[in-house]
């Protein structure tokens, strides 16, 4: 019966029951459920992506691509994510170091004194170095050596750490790539936001000068006993109210040009633009291409995609540690009460140990770990899917923004040559007495808030264009 059960069979079966009583649960896996459709809303499918062109070629504005190249240099919040990006890099190597051997080069020194009457004193004074010679005291120790250590790593726990780790490092990459997507689109809102209140103000000057001039003519009739001071007064209302309209509008101006400044990374300044042709300003076709390129070109996407990877190691990473772990030690070097002795071959030593270690009682660590690597794998997994449909409702919002502003900007636009020419026409009838003042504030009034709004509707046209540009994913290359 001995025979039946010699040590190392017992240390195999009790290894293997270890073993078997560790196993971990099921992962709690799911597969992203992102399904994208083939098309934007009714619209036919066609490759063509205007999110494939550069910014420069885009744009094309020289004054806008100087901001945003300025911008790309200086602007600190970018600058923050490339020092992230450098993190990220270094983790990966740290998690590469862990799966390969460590070796280090001690050095030390001491002695000691044992008390005669002690067994190891006892033992000491009755032995010696050399012939002759007794041990000296105090005990000398001097030591040099090469210590090796090393985690085998048979479940991968330790790589599959590494790859999560790179994963996590092309994420950082492509949110620096959103990051400049934003940035640009944010430059070039704000660039035709500063053009559109250059034409607002240029507008009420305009609106200014002509009312100085009715209101001339007003008082002109009122010595002519024409009309009374009240026509006078209203008149004089009016333009004040419009004078009044060029500070808010001032401001404005002010506070987005700082906005700039601040997005490039500079100090207060004029920004340079070119805002004469604004409504003039062309809005080439804009080129959706299919859904299913949303997760090529969209970098918080893949972002996403690369999170939802390295959770997954995450998890067979922790589920690794319900496994044994097999490592090995080692050490040589020189050992010598007295340095004089130290690089004999004498005082030679070395050492090899390897062991497996395996938990057993008390896991309550480990199945944490693991239900918290499993937890995080379904939120990366909700959060793709999240990613990936608010990306899809982006690009349907911002194709019927073109659209819809489009059709407005062409309605407005005749609204304001309809007005302009009613006031032309209010003017004539009220210099010929058919049309009383009234008309004619009423016209230029009407004529003025048409002409504001068609700016408001060109910039909301050409802020479209910037997001739709962003909301394919353009921007980063």
């Amino acid at each position: 019966m001995k025979k039946l059960f010699k040590p190392a069979h017992i240390l195999i079966v009790a290894q293997l029951l270890l073993i078997s009583g560790c196993m971990p649960f099921k992962d709690a896996f799911q597969a992203p459920k992102a399904i994208l459709p083939k098309n934007f809303g009714g619209s036919m499918g066609d490759s063509a992506n205007s999110a494939t062109l550069s910014w420069r070629t885009y744009f094309g504005d020289p004054y806008l691509i100087a901001l945003i190249d300025t911008a790309l240099k200086n602007n600190q919040e970018l600058n923050i994510v490339l020092q992230e990006i450098e993190v990220s890099k270094n983790e990966v190597r740290v998690r590469k170091g862990e799966y390969l051997p460590f070796v280090n080069i001690g050095l030390g020194s001491g002695f000691e004194k044992e008390g005669l009457y002690t067994r190891k004193g006892a033992i000491d004074s009755q032995l010696s170095i050399k012939d002759g010679k007794p041990f000296p005291e105090p005990l000398g120790d001097v030591n040099v050596a090469a210590l090796a250590r090393w985690e085998i790593d048979v479940w991968q726990k330790l790589r599959n750490s590494k790859r999560s780790a790179a994963m996590r490092y092309l994420g950082t990459v492509e949110g620096r790539n959103f990051l400049v997507t934003n940035l640009v689109a944010e430059i070039a809102e704000a660039y035709y936001e500063l053009e559109a209140l250059d034409n607002l103000l240029e507008i009420i000057e305009q609106n200014i000068e002509i009312q100085e001039n009715a209101l001339k003519v007003v008082r002109q009739q009122k010595d002519a006993a024409k009309v009374t001071q009240l026509a006078v007064n209203r008149f004089e209302a009016q333009l004040l109210n419009t004078r009044n309209l060029q500070y808010e509008i001032r401001q404005k101006i002010t506070e987005t040009e700082n906005k700039i400044n601040f997005l490039t990374g500079r100090f207060a300044g004029r920004v340079p633009r070119s805002s004469s042709g604004f409504l003039q300003e062309k809005i080439d076709s804009i080129k959706a291409g299919v859904p299913a390129q949303l997760l090529q070109n969209r970098p918080d996407i893949r972002q996403a995609e690369y999170e939802l990877q390295a959770a997954k190691l995450d998890v067979k990473s922790a589920r690794a540690n319900f496994y044994p772990t097999v490592g090995i030690r080692a050490a040589i070097g020189f050992q010598a009460f007295n340095p004089a002795f130290l690089l004999n071959p004498e005082s030679i030593l070395y050492n090899t140990a390897g062991d497996i270690l395996t938990p057993f009682i008390n896991r309550n660590a480990i199945k944490a770990l693991y239900n918290a690597a499993n937890a995080k794998q379904l939120q990366a997994v909700y959060r793709y899917e999240q990613t990936v449909l608010n990306a899809y409702v982006d690009v349907l919002n911002q194709l019927a923004k073109m659209e819809n502003y489009s059709n407005s900007y062409l309605t407005k636009e005749r609204e304001v040559e309809i007005l302009n020419h009613s006031v032309q026409i209010a003017n004539s009838l009220f210099n010929s007495a058919r049309a009383d003042y009234a008309e004619v504030l009423l016209t230029q009034r009407e004529a003025l808030e048409a002409r504001l709004d068609l700016i408001e509707v060109k910039l909301k046209l050409l802020q479209g264009k910037v997001n739709i540009y962003r909301a394919l994913g353009g921007g980063w290359r």
